[in-house]
């Protein structure tokens, strides 16, 4: 792994672009698939605007801007990842969608490449299952943005080998994050205690308790913690919250990880937080 150039990211969202970046700003060659043209041109621009970004706050020399972007090529045609000899699949968190990429990956791929998913809930043994590699299937989930955070959960599956964990953890180093080893379980740690802590703070305002701003305010003056749980919330996107509330529920069988109704009402009505304008706050263009 040590001499690896070509790595694969399945997946040109929030979170596939954010990886794609750091891949590249730490100098490896990346091949970004998606399905459609226009997912891959945001993508791009996206991270041409995160660079400059990084640039004026002197965390990137300006002259770095170009050949970090020549060293990601965008591609529409899965079979390109062919040529990569690692490869992370960063698609929505769904386990139908993950599944069909993690076998097409599995064919595709060579057979020595490790795979690895950046789901945030969803089974890596289960994925890894699916394919005929899974001694080299991995979790490698990243925190948005990408770029800015440190930590990446290097979930190992039932049947992750300790090369395939030592390479996946070294990888995560020579990106300049700080790799955390998590054994697999829904919502692995991160997502098992945040996600009950936003659902909480959700049933908080659903039952009268306070108003979003003031379950923020708690947490930010009573508990140090930089963003409340709701604003978070929106953040991350109250659609995937949900998504990662039923996994979690559906793996424990423990009811306290029911979604609150008032976070279903809101998915239901296209309230997803900061990506669609309104959430638990309302945010302008």
């Amino acid at each position: 792994m040590a001499e690896m150039i070509q790595v694969g990211v399945v997946g040109a969202g929030t979170m596939g672009s954010g990886i794609a970046h750091v891949f590249a700003r730490s100098g490896f060659n990346v091949l970004l698939c998606d399905v459609e043209q226009r997912f891959l041109d945001r993508a791009l621009g996206q991270i041409r605007t995160n660079l400059g970004r990084e640039a004026a706050k002197g965390k990137l020399p300006e002259a770095e801007i170009e050949p970090t972007l020549a060293r990601i090529t965008p591609t529409i045609d899965r079979e390109a990842l062919a040529a990569a000899e690692f490869a992370v699949e960063a698609a929505p968190e769904r386990i139908d969608l993950k599944s069909d990429i993690f076998r097409s990956l599995d064919r595709i791929l060579r057979q020595d490449a490790i795979l690895a998913t950046n789901t945030s809930s969803i089974s890596v043994t289960r994925l890894a299952a699916l394919t005929q590699r899974p001694a080299q299937v991995i979790g490698m989930h990243f925190f948005n943005p990408v770029p800015v955070m440190a930590l990446v959960e290097v979930v190992r599956g039932l049947a992750t080998s300790d090369a395939t964990f030592s390479a996946v953890h070294a990888l995560a180093e020579r990106l300049g994050k700080t790799p955390v080893e998590v054994n697999d379980a829904p919502g692995f740690v991160s997502n098992r205690v945040l996600m009950p802590l936003i659902n909480e703070a959700a049933f908080a305002v659903m039952e009268g308790v306070a108003k979003p701003e003031a379950v923020d305010q708690v947490f930010k003056l009573g508990m140090a913690h930089p963003m409340g749980p709701l604003t978070l919330a929106d953040f991350i996107g109250l659609d995937v919250c949900v998504d990662i509330m039923r996994v979690l529920q559906e793996g424990y069988g423990d009811p306290k990880y029911r979604p609150c109704p008032l976070l279903v009402r809101m998915v239901d009505a296209g309230w997803l937080g900061r990506k669609s304008g309104r959430g638990f706050y309302v945010y302008g263009k």
